[in-house]
């Protein structure tokens, strides 16, 4: 007896995804929940939960294919994990001396090996995928030190030991080195575009088609943040467990500047505007498949500490690919720090249907005129991107010397100046 495993429900107005990688083999023993397969969708990567416990079945489609929801993509068959063991114990032959030799080997490390090291690494705390690619690369992850989210291991951890552990083949590839190298060959090598990047750039490319773009710019003096940071960080953590970065001061300037320009946060339906009395930031983060843009809600009523723990519990469930549709929906305005990768200027894209983007940059000393003296302040040039349908130049203007203002002047921020 077997039970359908089923594309779920995704989201609202997800009707399709891609099946981006089958996390179980058939045969293998699947627990009732267990993730069995991962789903792109046009935003996030879903994990398709196992309805039974049994042995995975064959499955119905292909890594790569689109699939609707509701669809059938495999199947759970009854039984345990038992059933998948004469799989791992071929039966031993001798037609030949090198061939008898190979085959004594081969059972001893399917059979005892491979269980041990499996049996240790469900003992941690891994997500499947992770799981999946440390029992195929062969990697120990005990012996790595995780940077996600209390410390448990991503699949860049992983792939970041595989390439610096010493590998027991690495003989086999010196020889085989200058044979591509005497070659001179060219290569290049196709990938089809996952659907989280397909829809980037189908969203992307819409907005500089339909929106009337336009970038103003200016520079801000970030003396007196990071003042503030230096003279309070260490308390501030103490007493809200989160550090406190510069996102904060920027959500919170963004949310003054919006009360006086309200057009910023604001976006156009048909023939309308609609204005928005909350503020729904998409904070722009960096994932394993692309840039994702999950929502802190009404960043407005949030504080400092609220705001810096919301950014940083997004980061790290990008790093671990565990956002939510949720989480990536809806938004208002946009706040892209390209600092973090070391921008100097840049002409950040709006996300539609948003009408606004702020785009932060590094932050490096540069030569200033000071009440008539040349002094040197840290220094971070900002753009906003907006869209001139409905934003004017003057509106554009203003709203970021607002910012600016609030940035060199924080105590306006509490003030509401």
């Amino acid at each position: 007896m077997s039970t359908e495993v089923k594309v779920p429900v995704l989201g609202e107005s997800i009707t399709e995804a891609t099946l981006g990688q089958w996390l179980k083999k058939p045969g293998e023993a699947v627990a009732i929940d267990e993730p069995i397969a991962s789903l792109e969708t046009d935003k996030v990567a879903v994990e398709v939960p196992s309805p039974v416990a049994g042995i995975m079945g064959a499955y119905a489609v292909e890594e790569g294919a689109t699939v609707n929801v509701g669809a059938v993509i495999g199947s759970i068959d009854a039984g345990t994990a038992v059933a998948a063991a004469p799989v791992a114990a071929p039966a031993p032959t001798a037609p030949t001396a090198p061939t008898a030799a190979a085959a004594a080997v081969a059972p001893a490390v399917t059979t005892t090996a491979a269980p041990a090291a499996e049996a240790e690494i469900n003992d941690l705390p891994l997500s499947p995928s992770v799981r999946r690619l440390v029992l195929e690369l062969g990697i120990d992850p005990s012996k790595i030190k995780g940077t996600g989210k209390d410390g448990r291991l991503t699949k860049e951890d992983v792939v970041a030991a595989a390439k610096g552990a010493p590998a027991p083949s690495a003989d086999a590839t010196v020889t085989a080195a200058p044979t591509t190298q005497a070659t001179g060959a060219r290569q290049e090598e196709r990938v089809k575009m996952t659907r989280l990047r397909q829809t980037i750039a189908k969203r992307l490319k819409s907005a500089q088609d339909t929106a009337a773009l336009l970038t103003t710019f200016n520079d801000v003096d970030m003396s007196a943040v990071m003042e503030a940071r230096a003279t309070y960080k260490d308390l501030f953590e103490k007493k809200h467990g989160v550090r406190l970065g510069f996102m904060g001061f920027f959500t919170k300037a963004v949310a003054l500047a919006a009360r006086d320009v309200p057009s910023v946060n604001a976006k156009i339906e048909g023939d309308d505007i609609v204005y928005h009395n909350y503020l729904d930031v998409s904070v722009a983060v960096s994932a394993p498949n692309g840039l994702v843009v999950p929502v802190v809600r009404n960043a407005d009523a949030m504080s400092f500490a609220q705001i810096e723990k919301a950014i940083g519990d997004f980061g790290a469930k990008a790093k671990a690919g565990t956002l939510t549709m949720d989480d990536m929906s809806g938004g208002t305005f946009t706040i892209s720090n390209g600092g973090v990768f070391g921008s100097l200027m840049s002409t950040p894209i709006i996300n539609p249907p948003q009408s606004a983007v702020l785009g932060l940059h590094r932050i490096e000393d540069r030569a200033v005129v000071r009440d008539g003296q040349v002094v040197v302040r840290p220094m971070m040039y900002v753009a906003l991107s907006y869209d001139h349908r409905l934003i004017d130049g003057r509106e554009a203007v203003t709203f970021l010397k607002i910012v600016k203002e609030a940035i060199e002047d924080p105590t306006r921020l509490l003030i509401d100046l």
